[in-house]
């Protein structure tokens, strides 16, 4: 087979094998676990295939037109270069671990069969925008994923935070994929075409004329997607979903997308040094406050939702500096940590007990029951947090390193007020991000909280694929000698002292955060809430989280009472409070839209039911009421009848009479 057939069936299979799965999984329940299974394993072999042909040379590309639209046409076209053919493989990799591990862990689950069919859907909508080259070929992939997380999020519909999550992440992005549409249109006004190497053809011949209004337009839809300051709220409420799901959003499909979106155009953002600005500022934005988010928050799961939005936030900051090379290299070595991160925290709850709580100051003893997840998961934050030789920390250095040439003047592609945004602000994050990563790892397996009742070994099927995606997040980084080819020949490898500075800070925000554990756990083990309130020597912070884990030791169904031995408390201070809320966001968001909206739409009802309904309740009324008249006129008396013919007709002649008087008369 060519190149290109190979190509058109990664996507095919993973959507076959939804369509069969929805069809056959109330009448052979037995075919579901193959049908999930195998098309998306096949698929993700026949990506690496088509990477290994591809191999980093010319890009491959074959279209076909679909129908003439009378302005610009839209083709179903294929666009295979280096950058499509790896992301490719990282979808196919983690989605397959994704269901196999979902065959397990949703093993009891009545309504596994319609999420299997949807996981390989929103598989199949991912591998559509990796290798499209048309626009609006793309922007299917794109929608299709947005309704697929929207019945992901929501699978555990009878809980009302999964409602909400599904509703908010749909509505969230789709305020996105508004301005996003529009300036997708924009962009085919201007260059003719949907194509993408058509558009890129005439960027590089000056045919766009309004680069700033179209790339602001675009990143509004990608700030929903790919959840970026402003638009990232929906992200950590998408935790209600199952945990296979949030490894499938935040590693390898739909955040990823946006990402990758730009990374394809980026020559059209680059004819833009504000758009690049403002990318710049929303990517530093992105990464400082997740990282104080992602260090106030309890749920093991929103740790790493927020964790995901600080280092897509590295992404954008890389591509804000016009280095669409590093930012692929961090979104594929963060693919494989993240769903490793993800995973483990699915084995971690179910070894806890927690079920859908999650709550790290509630775990206790686990790091001896399960092993794979330990270690695994170790692993991961080490790559987290960008400690070498692991995988995040040769990509976040490619981030760092591209941002440090701009600030410095060595590149000319963004201007060096967004270099030195990114440069500044990445270090920063890079402390949070060791500080949160190893607050995690304390808290999942040296907490204090009660042990809970020992479920028995993990199934083969949740661990396995733990290991197998342990293998890139420890190697991938130490490839990117070898990799130049398939990232257009750019080199990735780390600057001295980038490197030095950033695994210095990493290693200070790690070590703090482990003495500030220490420490709340030495008091935590002295004295009890009214002894630490009462001593006079007491940290302010120590007695808030004492009073409000005590506070809070009946909540859910948890066994055990949790850790109050919290460095986050004491790091954070008064900042805490804040952290732990998302700094508000959802609160203002609220008052500014919500609010006036269920206002305005409660003005519309009252207008509808009191005003317009009155009318035409009245207008029926007076039918009524006329009917009722006449019916009653009606009596069948042929009498009446008559009486009613002379009674008339005498009061005609009465005023014919008067009529020829008055004439007469005048």
């Amino acid at each position: 087979m060519t190149t290109t057939t190979l190509a058109v069936l990664v996507p095919l299979l993973p959507f076959l094998g939804a369509a069969a799965g929805l069809l056959l999984g109330r009448t052979a329940p037995g075919y579901v676990r193959p049908l999930a299974v195998l098309p998306t394993l096949v698929a993700a072999a026949l990506a690496v295939v088509v990477a290994a042909r591809q191999g980093g040379g010319p890009a491959i590309d074959a279209a076909t037109r679909l129908t003439p639209t009378g302005s610009v046409p839209i083709d179903l076209a294929l666009h295979l270069d280096g950058f499509a053919v790896l992301v490719a493989v990282l979808v196919g990799l983690v989605a397959t671990c994704v269901q196999i591990y979902s065959t397990a862990y949703l093993r009891d689950d009545p309504r596994y069969p319609s999420y299997a069919a949807l996981v390989s859907l929103f598989t199949a909508a991912m591998l559509l925008v990796v290798y499209s080259g048309d626009l609006m070929v793309l922007m299917v992939g794109w929608e299709v994923m947005g309704i697929c997380s929207y019945f992901l999020v929501g699978h555990y519909w009878e809980t009302p935070e999964a409602r909400a999550a599904s509703l908010k992440a749909f509505l969230v992005t789709k305020l996105g994929d508004v301005p996003f549409l529009i300036g997708l249109f924009a962009l085919a006004a201007d260059t003719g075409t949907f194509r993408i190497t058509g558009i890129l053809g005439a960027v590089a011949n000056g045919g766009l004329d309004h680069p700033t209004v179209i790339a602001l337009l675009l990143l509004a839809g990608v700030a929903g997607k790919s959840a970026q300051f402003p638009l990232h709220t929906w992200l950590p409420d998408a935790m209600a979903g199952p945990t296979p799901v949030s490894a499938l959003i935040h590693a390898a499909t739909m955040v990823a997308a946006g990402i990758y979106f730009v990374a394809r155009l980026l020559p059209v953002f680059a004819e833009s040094g504000a758009a690049l600005v403002v990318l710049a500022v929303m990517a530093a934005v992105t990464m400082i406050g997740s990282g104080l988010a992602a260090l106030a928050q309890d749920d093991i799961k929103r740790v790493l939702a927020y964790s995901t939005i600080g280092q897509l936030g590295y992404m954008s900051g890389a591509l804000a500096v016009g280095d669409r090379g590093a930012a692929v290299f961090h979104l594929l070595s963060h693919g494989a940590f993240k769903a490793v991160l993800f995973l483990a925290a699915g084995v971690v709850i179910h070894a806890a007990g927690t079920n859908s709580l999650s709550a790290m100051s509630r775990m206790g003893g686990l790091a001896k029951r399960i092993p794979d997840a330990y270690w695994t998961m170790t692993v991961a934050l080490l790559a987290l947090a960008a400690i070498p030789p692991f995988a995040g920390f040769f990509s976040k250095e490619a981030v760092l390193v591209a941002a440090e040439h701009t600030a410095l003047g060595e590149r000319h592609v963004a201007p060096a007020a967004a270099g030195w945004t990114v440069l500044v602000a990445g270090l920063l994050a890079a402390v949070l991000t060791a500080a949160y990563a190893t607050r995690l790892w304390l808290l999942a397996f040296r907490g204090r909280g009660a042990e809970a009742p020992d479920h028995g070994r993990q199934p083969v099927a949740m661990t396995a694929v733990l290991w197998v995606l342990a293998v890139p997040t420890i190697g991938f980084g130490l490839t990117v000698g070898v990799i130049t080819d398939w990232f257009d020949g750019h080199s990735l490898t780390p600057s001295v002292t980038t490197a030095v500075l950033s695994t210095g800070v990493a290693l200070v925000g790690g070590l703090v955060t482990y003495g500030a554990w220490r420490h709340t756990t030495a008091l935590a083990g002295r004295t009890s809430v009214g002894a630490v309130v009462a001593h006079p020597d007491a940290e302010p912070a120590l007695v808030e989280a004492e009073a409000m884990t005590h506070h809070t030791a009946g909540y859910g169904d948890t066994p055990g009472t949790p850790d109050p031995a919290d460095p986050g408390r004491l790091l954070l201070g008064p900042l805490h409070r804040h952290a732990a809320t998302g700094f508000h966001l959802d609160a203002l968001y609220a008052k500014v839209f919500v609010r006036p909206v269920r206002a305005a739409a409660s003005l519309v009802r009252f207008l509808d039911r009191e005003v317009v309904d009155t009318y035409v309740r009245g207008s029926g009324t007076g039918a009524r009421w006329l009917g009722t008249a006449v019916r009653r006129a009606q009596t069948g008396n042929v009498q009446t009848y008559l009486s009613a013919l002379l009674a008339g007709s005498l009061v005609l002649a009465i005023a014919a009479v008067v009529f020829a008087n008055v004439n007469a008369g005048s």
